[in-house]
């Protein structure tokens, strides 16, 4: 069993930034990769960034060069710097982590971007 627990969402203007964390516990070596998707009101769940298994890191086009996914291994810890946020980023931001049997989810973070 793998836990992801999200923090770091809030309110934010446009053009403002967050910094949001994951924090994994459990089976962590049964992890093949992180990542982080989001959810609008009324859309589906979309990815937005990951680190693959072999440590590279892909992005959404709607989030590249805004966002970046970073990671603390020692702390278990994955994070997103999210800047020049738009209100179109707003959305409940999940934490995923892949492993060989199952997907978990956190249980998400608000983030909400005011124009």
């Amino acid at each position: 069993q793998v836990l992801l627990v999200e923090s770091g969402g809030g309110l934010v203007q446009a053009g403002g930034s967050l910094r949001l964390s994951c924090a994994a516990s459990g089976s962590i070596s049964s992890i093949a990769a992180m990542g982080w998707f989001r959810q609008a009101p009324g859309k589906q769940r979309e990815f937005v960034a990951r680190f693959t298994s072999d440590g590279r890191t892909n992005y959404a086009d709607s989030v590249k060069d805004r966002f970046t996914i970073s990671r603390d291994n020692v702390k278990n810890t994955v994070y997103l710097q999210m800047n020049s946020l738009k209100p179109e980023d707003t959305a409940v931001y999940y934490c995923n982590a892949p492993t060989t049997y199952n997907t978990y989810w956190g249980r998400g973070t608000q983030v909400t971007v005011s124009s």
